[in-house]
């Protein structure tokens, strides 16, 4: 029996850490699973088949720079980003339902990839190259399997996670359950572990491939939504011991055309090109049409209350753009707004594409950064044992580097005190990266207050912690699959 259509024809051979231009297509479209896969080529496909949903795509690309995203979706729900229409509104009020088509896309899309990528570990376990090539093929998919099961946890809760021998069987009817909140933290955990095993060191690594120090970042996020801070803390350290990683000096300079390949604070971004095969669109969503020398669809804007809680002197609010020249003469700014940073200010983030000549930028999409080590233990130590001169030592190195003033043990000594400044520094250091910051919120429990502190929202409370499923997937579950609450 053929399998058709499992892998991606020249998405497949996307090497995510390579140069686009030079690769030869191969079609996959028509596979015998008798003789595939026999090489290692053939293995490298496969592979490359499983960081295809991770990449910057507007289609069926997770990271995507655009409303299909993660990150411009679930930063909609916090003050960092707002809009007037679609996700970036009803995402704000935290007003989205499961007739809602980007509350409940994320899950839709990508569910079934996780799929893929448990039925690709296997392929390849079955294989006939070499025990070297499999260890570091299925350590690669089993980091993109942690991740994109994280992400989708983050957003939905525990989800529906097919084993290998009802997939192996697609003609038999099996509805599944979502596995319990022990289940899939587990499997998510499992995943992280036995890939940080098996990949390489990260000054070992390709570009834009997965390392040790992702599949341990991942995890740290996955110890921080669950609060296992002695976890948190000991990944912190694995990182920090591998001696590859630092902190920048320049902040915005990482968001520069080559700024992310030439850092070693970058733990992982996603290259990308203008031939389509991940794209960063990021400049086409925020630019309002009159900005110069090219403009965009400004389809979405920060809030006002976001700029404010930025310090002074922080260079981290550089590419918060407050005040624009437009190509029509006008001076646009707080105090006059127009339509287009009525709300807030461009959340720009990047720098300005100087090669921008489409819709695209070629500014590869930063993901996990080494503050985020730093932060992390800070925030383990402080909520385990409580504050004290490491913890603070470690939230200044990030402090030092945005150029504001350090901070005391005095002043911060109590937890709860501790907690809301942590918070605060994340929001300022990852705004725009991965959509991290609501986890944080929902983390310090101020998820929902924050929002209605922002708009005054009825809809906010303590259901929206969690996206709903559409009602597809709920019917298709047969009675077994069962609704978040709060949305039946």
């Amino acid at each position: 029996m053929k399998i058709k259509n499992i892998f991606i024809s020249v998405l497949t051979v996307f090497l995510i850490g390579g140069c686009t231009k030079d690769l030869v297509p191969v079609d996959y479209s028509d596979i015998n699973p008798s003789i595939f896969p026999a090489s290692e080529a053939d293995i490298e496909a496969m592979v490359n088949s499983c960081y295809s949903p991770l990449r910057g795509s507007w289609w069926d690309g997770i990271n995507s720079t655009s409303e299909r995203g993660i990150m411009f979706c679930l930063d909609a729900t916090t003050e960092i980003l707002s809009g007037k229409f679609d996700i970036q509104y009803y995402g704000h009020m935290l007003n989205f339902h499961p007739t809602d088509e980007l509350a409940v896309f994320f899950y839709d899309w990508y569910y079934n990839k996780i799929s893929r990528m448990t039925t690709t570990i296997d392929a390849i376990e079955k294989s006939t190259v070499s025990d070297a090539v499999k260890k570091k093929a299925i350590a690669e998919v089993r980091c993109a399997r942690g991740l994109l099961a994280y992400d989708l946890y983050d957003m939905y809760g525990p989800i529906v996670i097919a084993p290998l021998d009802v997939l192996q069987n697609p003609l038999k009817e099996a509805p599944l359950a979502r596995l319990s909140h022990d289940e899939m933290v587990k499997f998510i955990e499992d995943d992280l572990i036995a890939a940080a095993a098996d990949l390489p060191d990260p000054g070992a690594t390709d570009y834009g491939r997965f390392s040790k120090g992702l599949a341990k970042m991942i995890n740290i996020r996955l110890m921080l939504h669950e609060k296992k801070w002695d976890k948190v803390k000991a990944l912190a350290e694995d990182i920090m011991k591998m001696n590859y990683y630092q902190i920048q000096p320049d902040y915005v300079g990482m968001w520069s055309l080559n700024g992310a390949k030439a850092s070693k604070e970058v733990i992982w971004a996603v290259p990308c090109d203008y031939d389509g095969t991940s794209e960063n669109q990021w400049q086409l969503m925020v630019f309002p049409s009159n900005f110069a020398p090219k403009g965009g669809w400004a389809t979405v804007q920060s809030t006002w209350y976001f700029y404010d809680s930025f310090e002074t002197t922080d260079i981290r609010k550089t590419m918060l753009i407050a005040e624009y020249t437009g190509t029509d003469g006008v001076t646009y700014n707080r105090s006059n707004p127009g339509t287009n940073i009525d709300l807030g200010p461009i959340p720009l983030k990047m720098d300005q594409d100087a090669l921008r000549t489409t819709a695209l930028s070629t500014i590869d999409i930063i993901q996990y950064r080494y503050a985020d080590v730093l932060l992390s233990k800070a925030e383990a130590i402080a909520n385990s044992t409580g504050p004290d001169e490491e913890a603070i030592e470690l939230v200044n190195v990030v402090r030092r580097r945005a150029q504001i003033p350090e901070i005391k043990l005095v002043d911060y000594s109590s937890v709860s005190v501790f907690n809301d400044m942590i918070l605060t520094e994340r929001s300022h250091e990852y705004w725009c990266e991965n959509g991290q910051y609501r986890s944080d919120l929902i983390r310090h429990g101020k998820f929902v207050s924050r929002c209605i502190e922002l708009t005054q929202s009825p809809y906010a409370d303590d259901n929206k912690v969690l996206f709903p499923f559409s009602l597809d997937r709920v019917s298709e579950g047969k009675g077994l699959f069962i609704q978040n609450p709060g949305y039946n």
